[in-house]
């Protein structure tokens, strides 16, 4: 027989074995450390540019970066600090290296999501980001899922539920019940409005004083941050069902929206949704928030099914939204009914000289048409490997494989970002200028 305090024991043993692993992963202080990036990837994959000109530029100007010289004297290797610092102070045929952000607008905010489990959704959630991070953008990463894949990938281990989206969420509870309560109410309005109470269960936690930054972790790259997911966060489902009955009139839905908007617009140029594989309270507030939805899925049938599913209840749910909650209410930059500036499919752990693979990539076109990305993610040894040692493509120094294995992994990753890139770069032209 087995009960609560069987699982509790295996538990145990198995987070004594996650120690061994970030001992064998991680650096020796149990931390993620970000690699220094060759004069080679710097120059041709990063600033796509010469090496001889990148040379050139370096040994001209004194004052740019001079990075790391390896012992023989053939390589130097560049802080991703330095390689940003390159990017601000340099310019290649007066044309400048910084990547394109319009002024005077806010971050683009992307959920990565669908029901099937092993879709992809943290590898490509980790890629993007690392990648947006490589062409110069600051990135925000939030985690909600309960798996917490992402935020380990993120070298983040110990975190505290109540600095995860369950936290933002019961925070909003709170400050929303309050600003209800706090209208004018009977004579002053002409509406006898009910006063909502929270019981001390709620408010003793002490979440509603929380600020928005103590949500927000630093990362082993320092042009990313992350709202992490830790495993005790599971119970945010059954948290959130509790507090609609404590408050029917709050709008759960648009809490991690409502939190975002807190932060200041020019802090992230991309914001990324890492989704659990489920429709509830965590995902519902994940594509509420988002301006893009992006999907992955896996190159079988039974990952195009539950795509079809995933695609149909979210339509469902959205619509029951839209009919629920008549807007009147606070959401700051979203509103209802939802609406999306970018829908993307993308294909992984695709082999192109799989005959099914190929097949159902054609389903799926002919089926979705233009919202299906043109790159799909293959599947390479490099990748297998990346996803073993919790680490994206980006992160793995090609010297601990063949440089060509790395390359093609690197490639696939690098494509599918350039339409990644495309696609929140064309939704900023459909959103507002913010004053």
């Amino acid at each position: 027989m087995y009960n609560h305090e069987s699982l509790a024991a295996l538990q145990a043993q198995s987070l004594k074995m996650q120690s061994h692993i970030r001992r064998q992963t991680f650096s020796p202080e149990h931390e993620k450390t970000l690699r220094r990036f060759s004069s080679w990837e710097v120059s041709e994959l990063i600033f796509r540019i010469n090496q001889s000109t990148f040379r050139g530029r370096l040994g001209a100007d004194p004052d740019l970066p001079g990075g790391e010289v390896e012992e023989d004297g053939r390589q130097r290797w560049f802080t991703l600090q330095e390689i940003n610092e390159l990017r601000r102070k340099m310019k290649i045929n007066r044309t400048s290296l910084m990547p394109k952000r319009p002024a005077n607008k806010r971050a683009i905010r992307v959920a990565i999501s669908n029901f099937k489990g092993g879709a992809g959704k943290s590898t490509v959630a980790l890629h993007m980001a690392h990648a947006a991070a490589l062409d110069g953008y600051r990135v925000l990463v939030v985690d909600f899922d309960p798996q917490a894949t992402l935020t380990h990938a993120m070298g983040l281990h110990d975190v505290s539920e109540e600095l995860t989206v369950w936290g933002i969420i019961a925070r909003d509870l709170v400050h929303e019940t309050d600003r209800m309560n706090s209208a004018p109410r009977a004579a002053e309005s002409g509406t006898a409005i009910p006063q909502r109470r929270l019981p001390a269960s709620v408010r003793d936690l002490g979440l509603g004083t929380l600020r928005v930054t103590d949500f927000i972790k630093p990362t082993a790259w320092p042009t990313i941050d992350i709202v992490p997911s830790c495993a005790n966060a599971a119970f945010v489902e059954f948290a959130s069902a509790q507090y609609r009955h404590l408050n029917p009139d709050w709008s759960f839905f648009a809490s991690v929206s409502r939190y975002l908007d807190q932060i200041p617009d020019d802090s992230y140029d991309l914001i990324l949704f890492d989704c659990p594989p489920a429709i509830g309270y965590q995902s519902m507030n994940a594509v509420f928030a988002a301006d893009v939805l992006y999907i992955p899925s896996g190159p079988g049938y039974w990952e195009y099914d539950s795509t079809t599913s995933f695609i149909g209840q979210l339509a469902e749910a959205l619509g029951d939204l839209a009919e629920g909650f008549d807007g009147a209410f606070p959401t700051g930059k979203m509103a209802l009914p939802k609406a999306f500036l970018d829908l993307r499919f993308l294909m992984t752990r695709y082999e192109p000289g799989n005959e099914l693979h190929r097949a159902m990539f054609e389903a799926f076109r002919k089926v979705f048409g233009d919202t299906v990305a043109k790159e799909p993610i293959e599947m390479t040894r490099a990748v297998e490997q990346s996803g073993r040692f919790l680490s994206s493509v980006y992160e793995i120094d090609y010297r601990s494989m063949t440089r060509e294995t790395w390359r093609r992994a690197r490639a696939s990753f690098d494509r599918a970002y350039i339409e990644f890139r495309d696609c929140f770069q064309n939704a900023w032209d459909k959103v507002e200028e913010t004053k």
